[in-house]
C-alpha cells in the first residue's frame, strides 16, 4: 500500500507540472492513470481529479497572482458565463444528444489547434484592438515576461465570442461531467486574443473556483477517498508550485507546442466518445 501511495504521490507530481504549465489542472493526467494504472474506481478518481484541480489551482496561484499574470478580471467575467452554462447544462441533459455536442466541441478544439499552428513563432499577440465592452470592464493588462525580458501590455478583442465559447463549455461540463480547461484556454488565447501565459494562467485561477464550488457535491457522495486524494493533493501541490516557475521561464511559443498536441488528444477522445454514443 506505500508503495502505491508514493506513486500515485510521483505521478500527481507530474500532473502538477503539467496542469499548472498548460492551464488544464491535473485532472488531465490523474484520472487515467488512477483507473489504468492502479485500478482505482472512475467515480473516486474523478473526486481524487477534482481535488487535484484544487491543488494546482492553489499551487499556481501564489506566483501567478504575485507577478500578475492571472487576468483575475477576466476570470470571474468568463466565470459567469461558465456558471450559468454549467446550470443550464445540467437543465437540459434530457434536451441535447451529449454526442452531438462531443462532435461539436471537438471540431471547435481541432480550429483551435489550426489557429495556434497558425501563429507559428508569436510570442504575444500584436495589433489586438481594444474591444468596447473590455474597456469598460477594464479587463486588459500587462504583466512581466520573464522568458523575453519584458513587460507586456495586451488588449481584450472579441469579448462576446469569448463568453459564448466559454458559457458552451460550462453547457458540455454540466451536461457530460468533464473538464473544460482547454476550452477556458481556447476561449481567451484563440478567441479573445490573450496572452497564452496570461490565458493559462487565468485558466488555472478559473478551474480552481469551479472545482471547489463542486468538490463539496463529490465529499458528500464518498468520492473522495483519503488514501488517494491525499498523496494526489500533496504530489499536485508539488508540481504545481515547479510548474508556475517553469512556465514563466518558457516563452509562449514552446507552451504552444506543448499544448497543441493535448488539444488534438481531447479532440479526439470526444470524437470518440461521440461516435460511441
Amino acid at each position: 500500500m506505500t508503495t502505491i501511495v508514493i506513486e500515485i504521490f510521483l505521478i500527481a507530481i507530474l500532473a502538477g507540472i503539467v496542469g499548472s504549465i498548460l492551464g488544464l489542472g491535473g485532472g488531465i493526467i490523474v484520472t487515467p492513470a488512477l483507473t489504468l494504472l492502479f485500478g482505482v474506481d472512475i467515480n473516486h478518481a474523478i473526486g481524487a481529479s477534482i481535488i487535484s484541480v484544487i491543488a494546482t489551482s492553489s499551487g499556481s496561484a501564489v506566483a501567478y497572482l504575485r507577478d500578475r499574470i492571472t487576468n483575475l478580471r477576466v476570470g470571474m467575467f468568463l466565470e459567469i458565463a461558465t456558471t450559468v452554462g454549467a446550470i443550464t447544462g445540467a437543465f437540459v441533459g434530457a434536451l441535447i444528444a451529449p454526442r452531438v455536442l462531443f462532435f461539436i466541441f471537438a471540431l471547435l478544439l481541432l480550429y483551435s489547434a489550426y489557429s495556434m499552428i497558425k501563429k507559428g513563432k508569436e510570442e504575444v499577440p500584436e495589433g489586438v484592438r481594444l474591444h468596447p465592452v473590455a474597456k469598460k470592464l477594464g479587463l486588459q493588462g500587462e504583466y512581466y515576461d520573464k522568458a523575453i525580458g519584458k513587460s507586456v501590455a495586451y488588449n481584450i478583442d472579441r469579448v462576446y465570442e469569448g463568453f459564448g465559447v466559454m458559457y458552451g463549455a460550462g453547457v458540455v461540463s454540466g451536461l457530460l461531467g468533464i473538464g473544460s480547461g482547454s476550452f477556458k484556454v481556447m476561449a481567451m488565447d484563440v478567441f479573445m486574443k490573450m496572452p497564452l501565459k496570461v490565458s493559462t494562467a487565468t485558466s488555472n485561477f478559473m478551474m480552481g473556483v469551479t472545482a471547489a464550488a463542486s468538490a463539496g457535491i463529490y465529499l458528500l457522495r464518498g468520492d473522495i477517498i483519503p488514501t488517494i486524494s491525499a498523496p494526489v493533493a500533496l504530489g499536485v501541490l508539488v508540481g504545481a508550485t515547479v510548474g508556475s516557475r517553469i512556465m514563466q521561464r518558457l516563452k509562449s511559443k514552446t507552451i504552444r507546442k506543448l499544448f497543441i498536441p493535448v488539444m488534438i488528444y481531447i479532440a479526439c477522445q470526444m470524437i470518440y466518445q461521440g461516435w460511441r454514443g
